[in-house]
């Protein structure tokens, strides 16, 4: 058709034009004025999309999807303190020492900072040497065959030149930011068999070993980093052949703990909790016997969970017995064993985020906030273990993890004192976990897709509806307003 033929059909089409362009906008206006926005953010695991956001959800009126998720409100549950990872001394001296000040500045905001950041507001730190530590050393060590009953030795030196600094900065950018801490052995003069490595604790060097934590409270007080928690041992069924680590069995942590370490701590100005178990959750038996130890009970705040063995439902379980005692998902690293995103991205968010929180954990916590290339620095131990950046240790270049996606789609939406809230879960292999701000009541749904399919669902909240499709292995996130 030439320009000349249709001007003047244009013409004779304008009015029906601005017609159909009036409805449309009239339209709009309804959908608009009736129905609620919905952010939503998606995760792929071909990779396409990486925490990306999609437009054009509503909470509106619609019809209910065979598969449907109903949120609800007004059923509450814990409160959260969070999601993170742990500042081990090789996170520390990756982010001090191989990165630049703007890098560095960059990836701390960008891990600790409110969205646009993760929110990161709870970690984890070693007392002492773990694996992911340059050298090996507890916080008061002496010549072989000597001792320190005194503790005249101790000192946090060791922290100074990563460590503190690190946690400094991440408690500025994110002041609501909680701290816990683990010892992976007792200084090698209070062990059976005078070494970091493997070996049980004295029972005469019980209240050696409480003072020891109770100094490391006092000196992290008196350097402005006040700890939320303690736990007695990190993984104490467990005794590594090539790096710390300490047996300390059921009856020694509840002697430890009521005779010793409670009563040390309850007479501190500030108080700590202290976390047992801080292991699988293969073994639930094992805190239940702490827990069912008169002395030591009214001492103990939580239970802490590790992923390796068993599944989260173990935490409920322990709860259940127990329902005036926190829960706390404290370590799971990913390996290159098993870095297929299709697989362990919905794993770690189905077990992880949803699983540990649905089975009451306050918060969750990854292993290593970062390691290099080569999966380290390390001394011992995991030799492929994930962090949930990699920083590249010689142009400080950061990559983002699977675990760093796994981990955003919760930390980023859920802010510390939201409630976990109701929310269906276990439809047809959709799977969900529902929380509530305490700021604005806004409320975040997490759900991964574990089907082998795409599955199209509703998801429901009061009175009102938004449909959504997720491909297979997929994890969304979507945020709107909620009532108070």
């Amino acid at each position: 058709m030439r320009l000349s033929d249709w001007k003047p059909r244009a013409a004779l089409l304008a009015p029906a034009l601005l017609s159909l362009c009036g409805a449309v906008s009239v339209a709009q206006a309804a959908v608009s004025a009736e129905a609620t926005p919905v952010q939503t953010w998606v995760t792929l695991t071909d990779k396409s999309k990486l925490l990306a956001p999609e437009e054009g959800v509503f909470l509106q009126q619609r019809a209910e999807l065979p598969l449907n998720i109903e949120v609800d409100a007004s059923k509450r549950y814990q409160e959260m303190i969070g999601f993170g990872a742990n500042i081990t001394d090789a996170s520390a001296w990756l982010i001090q020492h191989r990165m630049s000040p703007a890098q560095r500045e960059a990836l701390m905001q960008e891990l600790f900072g409110p969205a646009p950041g993760l929110g990161f507001s709870f970690t984890r730190l070693t007392i002492g040497a773990s694996d992911f530590s340059l050298r090996h050393y507890s916080l008061d060590d002496v010549p072989q065959g000597q001792t320190d009953e005194a503790l005249a030795k101790f000192s946090i030196d060791p922290m100074r030149a990563e460590v503190l600094p690190t946690l400094q900065r991440a408690l500025a950018i994110n002041p609501k930011l909680k701290v816990m801490a683990s010892p992976w052995s007792a200084p090698a003069w209070m062990k059976n068999n005078d070494s970091l490595v493997q070996g049980a604790l004295r029972p005469d060097a019980y209240g050696a070993f409480a003072r020891y934590l109770g100094k490391f409270a006092d000196a992290m007080q008196a350097e402005g980093f006040p700890l939320y928690a303690l736990t007695l041992q990190n993984e104490p069924h467990f005794e590594p052949k090539d790096y710390p680590g300490m047996r300390v069995d059921s009856a020694a942590r509840a002697k430890l703990i009521g005779e010793h370490l409670g009563p040390l701590l309850a007479r501190r100005a500030q108080p700590v909790r202290i976390l047992d178990w801080d292991h699988n959750w293969d073994e639930p038996a094992a805190p239940l016997h702490v827990l069912a130890d008169k002395v030591a009970n009214p001492f103990v705040a939580g239970v802490a969970w590790h992923c390796y063995s068993g599944d989260p439902s173990a935490q409920s379980q322990v709860r259940d017995a127990h329902p005036d005692k926190e829960t706390y998902f404290t370590e799971c690293a990913g390996g290159e064993g098993n870095a297929v995103w299709r697989e362990t991205l919905p794993w770690n968010v189905r077990n992880l985020i949803i699983g540990a929180t649905r089975h009451w954990a306050k918060g969750v916590l990854m292993w290593n906030l970062a390691l290099d290339e080569n999966y380290g620095p390390h001394l011992g131990g995991c030799g492929d273990c994930r962090g949930v950046v990699i920083i590249n240790s010689k142009t400080g270049e950061v990559t983002r993890n699977l675990d760093y996606y796994a981990l955003a789609h919760a930390s980023r939406f859920v802010r510390p004192g939201a409630r976990r809230i109701d929310s269906s879960s276990g439809l047809d292999g959709l799977e969900s976990v529902a929380f509530q701000n305490p700021d604005d009541n806004s409320i975040a749904l997490v759900v991964v897709n574990s089907a082998a399919a795409e599955r199209r669902f509703t998801v429901t909240s009061g009175a009102q509806r938004f449909e959504h499709s997720m491909p297979a292995a997929s994890v969304a996130t979507f945020v709107w307003t909620g009532s108070p």
